[in-house]
């Protein structure tokens, strides 16, 4: 099977959080799942420390996640909004508090990740694949990485930031 690239990982991040696990649910070209993927990976504040999802039912898209900057949230409602065959938006997207503690254990879970020589392939692309999201001390994993060994040392390597209250490892692993 091909090895998908860091943005390929984190475009996909979105349909296998929202329930589309598996190579072979992954969305034809042209498909409204695809279109809205796009949509939310181009925005332009989306960052590695915001997550985002979607679910589609028919023509209505559920956004889910947690962004950091309030704007990204109206940024990608506007966005999906005109995407061709979209009926309906329910924004569920959540916006983290805007803290200076949470901010510094995004850098230094960013940077306990990333500059840890095994996992620093992860930070390549515009997209990297593994997301840091942060709310009150408490750090989320999600994203997608090639082995169990790499799920397991992005957990230690985020449990060993000062100041983290606990670790959820939401990586998948890709197959």
């Amino acid at each position: 099977m091909k090895r998908l690239t860091g943005f390929q990982k984190a475009a996909a991040v979105g349909l296998l959080l929202a329930g589309l696990a598996g190579a072979k649910n992954l969305p034809a070209a042209g498909s409204l799942e695809d279109k809205v993927r796009h949509q939310l990976v181009m925005l332009p504040y989306y960052n590695v420390f915001d997550n985002l999802s979607f679910r589609v039912d028919g023509g209505r898209v559920t956004l889910l996640g947690q962004v950091t900057q309030p704007v990204l949230k109206s940024d990608a409602e506007k966005s999906v909004k005109h995407v061709e065959g979209v009926t309906s938006i329910d924004n569920e997207i959540e916006v983290l508090p805007l803290s200076p503690f949470d901010n510094r254990i995004r850098r230094a879970t960013y940077f306990a990740i990333y500059g840890f020589g095994p996992l620093g392939r992860y930070g390549m692309g515009t997209q990297p694949s593994i997301r840091i999201v942060v709310k009150n001390g408490n750090v989320t994993l999600a994203g997608v990485v090639d082995s169990a060994m790499d799920r397991n040392l992005a957990a230690m390597r985020a449990n060993q930031v000062p100041g983290v209250f606990s670790v959820s490892n939401e990586l998948v692993v890709d197959k």
